[in-house]
């Protein structure tokens, strides 16, 4: 099957990886991936694609409601992660604690949230890595390029400013499959 998908992301749909492209999966057992920009339903598939590619296990989160029979065992399979945004509390430590509870874990989030057109990013992805001690590992959706570059891992330290515009600049410029929603 990883033959058949490589042939589909190389091959058909001409797309390539570059940067970190082991994701330094010796070392970096845990880990929140933000995949910018999101712009469209295409991101999803290139995203499993890539996983496969890269030979990474990743989780992702959705809202719950898209996981409803027979829909809910298709992403539970892919790794989806359901999540209840209509409840009040605090889903930053919620999906830390995940990190906690097992030995590997990654999970891929939209730092904008949405496909939409948005002028700052969510800071969720951010606190969550902090919380739970793991690196953000920052991966382009290039679709002007048909180009992945995954990052090295990144620590947050205690300026979140700071971190925002690293973390911003790697993406620069990048655009989206509906490029006049991508951030920047």
């Amino acid at each position: 099957m990883g033959f058949l998908i490589k042939i589909i992301y190389y091959k058909i749909l001409k797309w390539k990886v570059v940067g970190n492209t082991n994701f330094s999966i010796d070392t970096i057992k845990k880990c929140v991936i933000i995949a910018v920009p999101h712009t469209s339903w295409h991101d999803f598939y290139i995203g499993l694609l890539l996983r496969t590619v890269t030979s990474l296990k990743t989780s992702f989160l959705g809202k719950k409601e898209l996981f409803f029979f027979p829909f809910s065992f298709i992403l539970k399979y892919l790794g989806g992660v359901p999540v209840d945004r209509s409840k009040k509390g605090n889903k930053v430590d919620a999906i830390a604690s995940l990190f906690k509870s097992k030995d590997e874990f990654r999970i891929a989030l939209s730092p904008e949230g949405t496909r939409s057109k948005v002028s700052k990013w969510k800071t969720g992805f951010y606190h969550i890595a902090k919380k739970a001690n793991v690196p953000i590992i920052m991966v382009t959706l290039d679709f002007e390029n048909r180009i992945n570059t995954i990052s090295e891992p990144f620590y947050t330290t205690n300026n979140i400013e700071k971190d925002f515009i690293y973390m911003q600049d790697f993406f620069k410029n990048v655009k989206g499959k509906v490029e006049e929603l991508s951030y920047n």
